[in-house]
């Protein structure tokens, strides 16, 4: 899985294989735990995130979600800058 971006301890990724993964979402992974959010919603589809790195993801997310999206339809991974 390509890494979009790190911050604060997160890490945040991306399969590659799109139609086995819907709805579009990506990974992050904060130590030992793992969540996948939904691009479009930021809702945690699965996953163990606590409550504080969740809610840095989807600030970061609603900041990139145009582009999120844009790396999910063209599968061409870019990184993306951190949340500061």
């Amino acid at each position: 899985m390509p890494v979009i971006a790190r911050f604060y301890g997160l890490i945040i990724k991306m399969f590659f294989q799109q139609k086995e993964h819907n709805p579009p979402r990506f990974h992050a992974v904060y130590g030992e735990y793992v969540g996948a959010i939904d691009i479009r919603t930021l809702e945690m589809l699965e996953g163990d995130l606590p409550p504080k790195a969740l809610a840095l993801v989807r600030e970061w997310a609603a900041q990139h979600q145009t582009e999120l999206l844009k790396i999910w339809e063209t599968q061409e991974f870019v990184q993306l800058p951190p949340l500061e």
